[in-house]
């Protein structure tokens, strides 16, 4: 026969309260380390550097496509493209003439209208 039936209940009970000190240990210690003595070791956002941003073109794509009220996911559907692609021309990189094509199509817009859509960008 057991001795002490509820052993395990004990030992799960003082486990229990164990975990739940180890817990609120964690939440009181402030993020990244810095109450044990250590440095705060948190990444600050870093200014883009003139390299990342040598590549990109300004263009209208983004304003006309608010002022058509329209996502940017139902632009990709009509354009044919992904919603990734909208977001990359949106913030100026490089893309196909083909996409650039499919874009103005599907903003309503003639072919002509390349210019004032993508002014700095040579369109051949």
């Amino acid at each position: 026969m057991d001795p002490e039936p509820n052993q395990g209940a004990k030992a799960h009970a003082e486990l229990g309260a164990s975990t739940q000190s180890v817990a609120a240990d964690a939440v009181t210690a402030p993020a990244g380390g810095a109450g044990l003595g250590g440095t705060d070791t948190r990444r600050k956002p870093k200014a883009p550097a003139a390299k990342e941003t040598a590549g990109l073109a300004a263009n209208n794509v983004r304003r006309l496509r608010q002022a058509a009220m329209m996502s940017k996911a139902e632009l990709a559907r009509r354009a044919g493209v992904s919603p990734l692609t909208i977001d990359r021309v949106e913030a100026g990189c490089p893309c196909r003439m083909d996409t650039k094509r499919k874009i103005l199509e599907a903003l309503g817009l003639q072919p002509s209208a390349a210019k004032e859509v993508f002014p700095d960008e040579d369109l051949g």
